[in-house]
């Protein structure tokens, strides 16, 4: 694997008293939120508007130490235990918080604790999300910032459409009690975080589309970060039996490791049926392909029959890093090719280094006329060090 850098949306050009550091494009004000910092520093800041606000420091605390009403140190671990309570019904611990906090998020905004409450209660009842800490770090004196990954299912239409959401959370901490005053969301699939973004509400709504895959076990894996062009995904280990296909498009070879799970193998078991189907290549010319189907995760190698056919095997693929980009329509090669230049582009764009070759992914059979379908790199890129 190659290593990379995954960067979070969020700049640190100084140190904040109880405000927020945020990307060139976007900004708030919390002029009314900021408490005044103990004496003899002075911070003065003032706000432009435009369709982005923009911080200006007149006085900068960048060489000051942060009072001693606190320890930043014990506040991130006191987060990293704390937001794991975030949806469940211990819920997170409130006098953490001041009356007057401020949260803001791409579409959402409340500046008192009781909003910001109600927000979490909100969520927690029509979208019963499942909320996972990557990390919690200081980036400023008066400062914390964490990664995250928020799934979230929509109860309230037929279909249950499930919304991922990845990105970055600064808080502010109040510098005369210690406590947190404001709390700002950067989503990484769009580019204007400032409240309020049509573009959010849009990446919302675009999530909400009916679109269904297959009710079959699929291989696990989570997902590190959603951007606007593709994934990023945790997988873990699965097993797949394979054989040699002829393309990536192609079904050349599914009738061999489907054989297999139906019970042509050396002890006549049938296995059930899983999703999706792969065509992996792992060649720059995606000339040399095999095709795969997953077994289920609680099989093991060891304990799973042979296969009657020698062209057949049984492989256990470690999982990893890999990024993922999901489209609709029929496969065809040229199709999966072009699907391919896109995504490596945007990695390498976005600093990430891909591995040779890639995988295509069919959630239905290969020989049917369409498909949902994702193009996804196996282990092609490594874990940055921000998770």
């Amino acid at each position: 694997m190659a290593t990379s850098t995954l960067s979070h949306q969020t700049s640190r050009p100084f140190p904040t008293a109880c405000a927020s550091s945020s990307p060139p494009s976007t900004a708030v004000s919390l002029r009314r939120h900021l408490p005044p910092p103990p004496k003899p520093r002075k911070l003065s800041l003032s706000v432009k508007n435009s369709n982005r606000f923009k911080w200006v420091i007149q006085s900068s605390l960048a060489e000051q130490s942060p009072p001693k009403t606190f320890d930043i140190q014990e506040l991130v671990r006191f987060l990293y235990d704390d937001l794991t309570h975030l949806f469940d019904d211990q819920g997170i611990d409130k006098t953490a918080y001041d009356e007057r906090v401020f949260f803001r998020d791409p579409i959402t905004k409340h500046d008192t604790l009781s909003g910001y409450l109600f927000n979490i209660a909100l969520l927690k009842t029509i979208f019963n999300p499942q909320f996972q800490l990557h990390w919690v770090k200081p980036t400023g004196p008066y400062e914390i910032t964490t990664r995250w990954t928020m799934v979230m299912k929509f109860a309230l239409l037929p279909w249950k459409p499930e919304l991922i959401f990845t990105g970055t959370s600064v808080m502010g901490i109040n510098p005369e009690n210690g406590k947190f005053c404001t709390h700002v969301d950067f989503w990484d699939s769009i580019q204007k975080n400032d409240y309020f973004s049509f573009e959010g509400l849009l990446d919302v709504i675009r999530q909400l589309r009916i679109y269904k895959t297959p009710e079959l076990e699929t291989p696990k894996y989570q997902v590190l970060k959603r951007t606007a062009n593709y994934e990023v995904r945790q997988y873990e280990p699965f097993i797949v039996v394979e054989t040699n296909g002829d393309k990536l498009s192609g079904s050349t070879g599914f009738n061999d490791v489907a054989g297999y799970i139906f019970g042509k193998n050396s002890t006549m078991q049938k296995i059930p049926m899983t999703t999706p189907v792969f065509t992996q290549s792992n060649d720059a010319d995606l000339s040399k392909v095999s095709i795969q189907i997953v077994l289920p995760s609680d099989k093991e190698t060891e304990s799973l029959p042979s296969p009657n056919q020698e062209t057949v095997r049984l492989r256990k693929n470690e999982g990893g890093i890999a990024a993922v980009m999901k489209f609709s329509g029929k496969p065809t090669e040229d199709v999966v090719c072009e699907k391919e230049k896109i995504l490596r582009s945007n990695i390498i764009k976005d600093g990430l280094k891909p591995q040779i070759g890639c995988l295509l992914a069919r959630y239905n059979d290969p020989g049917r006329t369409w498909t949902f379908t994702m193009v996804c790199y196996e282990t092609c890129l490594i874990m940055s060090v921000d998770f």
